[in-house]
């Protein structure tokens, strides 16, 4: 079965029987253990076309497949040199099984599928968990729910550390309730840079609860920051209203605008809005990985990414409740309820297609 998503609303999604492909040589089909949830799926939808995500398991029009972050065993294989077994983490559609031309890479492999052609490698690699340095046994749900998303917030603290935060002496951070933005404000609070984390009224007591934010203020409390300290934005919620409000406090007196996430799907404008200050710029995590492996070596660069992630996710059961989700309905239920913004924020879904227990 495979869980999808019409790319002209988000709001129209269905369920359909995948039909049965037989292996063609170099590819492999794998099962599809589980998979997180979270808003960022939501980013994947709303950033589809301009980054292709729709292209990562295409399907008929007008339908697409939303990548997650998951877990999944070979249990076929035509390629010569893969066997089945073991247990890899990747992008997966929502699904119970998908089929992938495969490369292998050490313990790795990568999707080399004509239609993966111009996706960056880290979303196209399926890498061994039990060769993976960021991965623990007793953290499976918290791993699939973090990793990717801790990935991407470490990538832009080291984006911005390596600029000075372009002399920005506070970094306002949007949607601070997401597990993204958790991931950053760790990451800042971690080598001393203040934080503010913007957020919705509903989840300011549990932003404020994290300990991670020198400051949080919800939105209809931006005219409060003071314009005259040098500051920069890191926006994960993609509103153009909240956007505008704090370009429009700090003028040309705000130091960078880098967008992430989108949240508030709903509240972006197709060409966007022109804004006072600088001009707002979308971070890529692909091309800082590729700048740090170049300078730092790939081993070297996941060893200092791996030591911060432990930090992280030995206090993980301070604010985050693993939530399982089985099967079509319940899938379909959680989309639901993180597009509109009605999940708890302490919780982490994550979904199996079939209705069997995780084990």
């Amino acid at each position: 079965m495979d869980f999808e998503v019409n790319r002209q609303d988000f709001r129209d999604t269905r369920t359909v029987d995948s039909l049965p492909v037989k292996l063609a040589p170099g590819q492999i089909r794998l099962a599809v253990e589980r998979f997180a949830l979270t808003a960022n799926n939501v980013t994947y939808a709303v950033a589809g076309d301009m980054l292709d995500y729709w292209g990562f398991f295409p399907t008929e029009a007008p339908w697409g497949r939303i990548p997650a972050m998951g877990l999944g065993s070979v249990v076929e294989s035509a390629h010569p040199d893969i066997s089945t077994g073991g247990r890899f983490f990747g992008f997966y559609p929502m699904c119970s099984e998908v089929v992938i031309e495969a490369d292998p890479r050490g313990t790795a492999f990568t999707d080399v599928g004509a239609h993966r052609a111009k996706h960056a490698e880290v979303y196209t690699n399926f890498s061994d968990i039990a060769a993976d340095i960021m991965f623990r046994d007793d953290r499976i749900d918290e791993f699939l729910l973090l990793r990717g998303l801790f990935m991407t917030s470490f990538l832009a603290d080291d984006y911005l550390g390596d600029r000075g935060f372009h002399d920005a002496s506070q970094t306002l951070i949007t949607s601070a309730s997401s597990k993204t933005s958790i991931c950053l404000a760790a990451c800042l609070a971690r080598r001393g840079h203040r934080s503010v984390g913007l957020t919705s009224p509903r989840n300011r007591a549990f932003v404020e609860g994290l300990g991670l934010y020198d400051e949080v203020l919800v939105y209809d409390e931006i005219d409060q920051l003071d314009p005259t300290v040098a500051t920069g934005l890191v926006d994960m919620a993609g509103s153009d209203t909240v956007r505008s409000g704090v370009h429009t406090r700090f003028g040309d007196g705000l130091r960078f605008s880098m967008t992430i996430g989108a949240t508030h799907w709903e509240d972006t404008a197709p060409g966007g809005t022109e804004l006072p200050g600088p001009q707002p710029t979308f971070f890529f995590a692909p091309d800082q990985i590729a700048k740090r492996s170049e300078e730092w070596g790939a081993a070297e660069l996941m060893r200092r990414i791996a030591a911060v992630w432990h930090e992280l996710l030995d206090g993980t059961d301070r604010w985050l409740t693993v939530v399982h989700r089985f099967g079509p309905q319940e899938i379909t239920a959680v989309y639901h309820d993180l597009l509109e913004g009605r999940s708890d924020p302490s919780g982490g879904f994550v979904a199996s297609m079939s209705g069997e227990a995780l084990r």
